[in-house]
């Protein structure tokens, strides 16, 4: 998943096509072509680069932008321009082509009352203009330049937005890098309203938009070589802030003794519900766990009547891709105390490891891989490509000296290379998993040493047609099981055999079946089910870009279709569970969407026990670390949550975190989600 400027910073890709526009997306084709000298913007990651983004005045006055970029084989193609009134505010902006999600149509203008009227792929409305100024729901990121100008102007006073919310920005620190022309100033700048927490933005010397860096990037053509140094500059930055949050929570009286009686307790471990528990915290572990009444509170304890809650393990996210400080504190805010990142930087997960043991970042804790791929075009961003067999074995040592813990391979990867590179981390005591590389089927991957497999639409792959999985590095590895995943037999012979091998060789499989759901079986209705609880408490804008209608259809398939094959993908998962394969719940989102991923495998077959151990004690194990977390026991690390509801009747009660206990501290849930930019208890 992936996180944009302006309006794309505050929604992962996944977004969006909708009934709301009617009209088919135009043709790359037929959309604008930039002269040789309009401003020129290059898209890159430590990958390499992956688009480009050009500007230019038209004949009119007008603005015109055109976007470029590849990922992985994901394709947007669009262009927009961009009308103004006497007074500098945009009237009229038109947005066309494609995303990866689909139909980029949208149509923005002001009519001669001063009525604002908008339609997207996912909404339409219309409202007074005034002061507020219209946040485009998609479009070349290169065009919020227009916002970024806005919210200089307005200094401290912020602006209104359409169709809802409000922004505003500070300015600070400014430096020096260089340029194709020598050396030049640039502005450090914090958005805030448009996601959960303040954007990081670059400034150019007359506070002019310069570009915005981080693990995708967005430099002036000539820059890019400056992206880490921003990187680094606002991540600081940013740790500043997040320091000062943790520093509020981590304070000694929230470490005092804990004594939490009379409450439904979830082992775990023996896959049970216990009535009528109490459990002591004290010293950052838990001390005692007993019939309530049985145990005797230290003299100096909090004592917290568990009458109605259930307290559980901390939940972990075994699919969060770590690297934002702000992300980590709402994932704490959602009950997740414990997370396996399947790809990030190292100095990211470094920094991350540092600062938390210093108490200068609130965060879970877990385990890192990091992504390992081939030199190539499609190539995933912030992966350590390599271009032959020992520099993947290079790189695997390179994760190994970092102190890290697993070695993801990726959909490029030359499949001979698999082998050689996978004995050479189980040799250094490392996690091999990962997508399945192009060429490959899973139970090829698993034979060749990986110890999981990343995600459900690759272990579909196993029932793809041969031209699918030579291309799964590409639009493929969606677009094969959208188009062929309802036909698959589930119950045959040679898929029998399949789940019984991975289970026999204890294979793990992180299925991310809510990374799917909303792309398959979204119709633009309503909000994907893994965000509706939550709608009410987001910020307007991340509210309105969590709106999808899922993947644009093609080959004469129809929504019904993608659905019948997401429903294949979901009892997927229930026959790998019953065969015995390990399954460990995980997003690749914000880490929001847990509890959905859980009711999705009660749907597959699960129970609600089975379901939670998948998020508890079943990914504890797979990291090494079932001796202190994944369930609740003496001696054990207190990382636990206290949540209202009984949990056994309803898993979606796992939303309603009261109390998060961390290294034993007490967190009250309601601060931590207000800090981390939630409005109060999700639905």
């Amino acid at each position: 998943m992936r996180k944009f400027f302006i309006a794309a910073l505050v929604a992962f890709a996944f977004t969006s096509i909708s009934t709301a526009v009617d009209a088919e997306p135009i043709k790359k084709e037929e959309l604008m072509s930039a002269p040789d000298d309009a401003r020129h913007y290059a898209i890159s990651s430590t990958a390499g680069k992956h688009g480009d983004i050009w500007s230019w005045k038209l004949a009119d006055g007008s603005i015109a932008y055109r976007m470029s970029m590849s990922l992985r084989g994901w394709i947007t193609e669009t262009d927009q321009t961009v009308a103004f009134g006497p007074d500098g505010q945009p009237v009229k902006i038109a947005i066309r082509g494609f995303t990866d999600s689909g139909d980029a149509t949208e149509d923005f203008h002001v009519d001669k009352n001063g009525m604002a009227h908008w339609k997207t792929s996912v909404d339409e409305g219309s409202a007074p203009l005034g002061e507020k100024r219209y946040n485009s729901y998609g479009g070349p990121w290169l065009a919020g330049e227009h916002d970024i100008e806005a919210l200089v102007a307005a200094g401290e006073k912020g602006i209104d937005l359409l169709p809802s919310g409000r922004a505003s920005m500070t300015i600070g620190q400014a430096v020096e890098i260089e340029g194709p022309d020598g050396p030049v100033t640039v502005k450090l700048a914090f958005v805030r309203g448009y996601g959960f927490s303040p954007s990081p933005v670059w400034l150019d010397a007359d506070n002019g938009f310069f570009g915005f860096s981080g693990g995708m990037s967005l430099l002036p053509v000539g820059y890019e070589a400056n992206a880490q140094k921003l990187k680094d500059i606002q991540e600081d930055a940013t740790a500043e802030m997040v320091r000062d949050v943790a520093r509020n929570f981590l304070v000694p009286e929230n470490a005092t003794p804990t004594v939490i009686n009379n409450v439904l307790l979830f082992d775990s471990i023996a896959g049970e519900y216990l009535s009528g528990q109490s459990v002591v915290i004290a010293e950052g572990k838990i001390a005692e766990v007993g019939a309530s009444g049985s145990l005797k509170a230290p003299t100096d304890a909090t004592v917290i009547d568990g009458k109605g809650k259930t307290l559980l393990p901390g939940l972990w996210d075994a699919h969060l891709h770590v690297g934002d400080d702000w992300n980590l504190l709402q994932n704490l805010a959602t009950g997740l105390t414990n997370y396996r990142s399947p790809g990030s930087l190292i100095e990211d997960a470094l920094s991350i490891n540092k600062r938390r043991a210093a108490g200068d970042l609130l965060a879970p804790e877990g385990k890192v891989s990091v992504i390992i791929d081939r030199k190539d075009p499609l190539a995933a961003q912030g992966s350590l490509t390599v271009s032959s067999v020992e520099e993947a074995i290079v790189a695997v040592n390179k994760v190994k000296e970092a102190g890290l813990w697993g070695a993801k391979f990726y959909t490029s990867m030359t499949p001979e290379w698999i082998a050689p590179a996978a004995a050479e981390a189980h040799k250094l005591g490392l996690h091999v998993h990962g997508h399945i590389p192009a060429g490959m089927r899973p139970i090829e991957a698993v034979r060749a040493g990986y110890d999981e497999i990343t995600h459900i639409n690759f272990i579909m792959m196993q029932a793809m047609p041969q031209e699918v999985v030579d291309k799964s590095n590409t639009a493929a590895r969606l677009e094969g099981p959208a188009k062929y995943g309802k036909d698959v037999d589930l119950d045959s012979p040679e898929m029998t055999a399949f789940y019984a091998e991975l289970a026999e060789r204890g294979t793990y499989i992180d299925p991310t079946l809510v990374v799917w759901e909303p792309l398959m079986t979204s119709d633009g209705s309503d909000l994907a089910p893994s965000y509706a609880p939550f709608a009410k408490v987001a910020p307007p804008s991340v509210a309105r870009g969590w709106k999808i209608a899922g993947y644009p259809l093609f080959d004469g398939l129809t929504r019904d279709d993608f659905r019948k094959s997401f429903n294949k993908m979901v009892g997927l998962v229930g026959r790998l569970h019953d065969a015995g394969a390990p399954i460990v719940a995980g997003t690749d989102g914000w880490g929001l969407e847990l509890v959905r991923e859980l009711e999705l495998y009660q749907e597959a077959g699960m129970t609600n026990v089975e379901a939670l151990q998948s998020a508890t004690i079943v990914p504890a194990k797979m990291t090494g670390m079932d001796e202190n977390f994944g369930s609740i026991a003496p001696g054990k690390v207190a990382n636990i949550i206290l949540v209202d509801g009984d949990v056994s009747q309803d898993i979606n009660n796992l939303r309603h975190v009261d109390t998060v206990f961390l290294d034993g501290y007490r967190l009250n849930a309601e601060a931590l989600r207000e800090a981390s930019g939630l409005s109060g208890m999700p639905e």
